[in-house]
């Protein structure tokens, strides 16, 4: 993830705390935290089901997406951060990457022994992949060939099993 991209995750954050598009919360409600993190292993079981019984490519796309939106979201309110419904999955994108890149990165260097440089670029890889499947889960539903849409989806049900790794492990800390 380079600098500029950093940066205007920064900015955009900023603008969206402005905005009331973010807010920070003290409280957060246990019952709103476990819905995050069930909808996230819903959404992963059925992007699995869909891919092995090749029921849909597209909805293996889209569903392994949402397991990673579900746990970002739970990951972000964790941190005490609600995002509201006007362009949420921007803003869940950009809060990841202001909030989780150092969060995360100082994670895998305690837990993993990573040096910093390999931290960081474990992490961006997380983050560009999340950016990544956001992008094409809206190209997928309304601009993509179904051959295009086999021959991706699964790419995303990998990555969407990586992430939720990472981020399950985070959580449970």
């Amino acid at each position: 993830m380079d600098e500029e991209r950093i940066k205007q995750a920064e900015n955009n954050f900023t603008n969206y705390l402005r905005e009331g598009k973010i807010t920070k919360t003290d409280k957060t409600n246990e019952i709103i935290y476990k819905t995050y993190l069930r909808n996230a292993r819903e959404s992963l079981k059925t992007a699995d089901q869909l891919y092995e019984n090749k029921t849909s490519s597209l909805w293996v796309v889209v569903t392994s997406y949402y397991s990673m939106f579900y746990l970002a979201r739970a990951y972000l309110y964790k941190l005490g951060f609600i995002i509201g419904d006007e362009i949420i999955h921007q803003v869940v994108n950009e809060t990841l990457i202001v909030q989780g890149r150092h969060k995360i990165k100082n994670y895998l260097l305690e837990n993993y022994d990573e040096e910093k440089d390999k931290a960081l670029i474990i992490v961006d890889n997380h983050l560009d992949n999340y950016e990544r499947e956001r992008g094409k889960r809206s190209s997928f539903q309304y601009e993509t060939t179904d051959e295009v849409k086999e021959s991706k989806a699964k790419t995303s049900l990998n990555r969407a099993k990586e992430f939720t790794q990472l981020m399950r492990e985070i959580l449970l800390e």
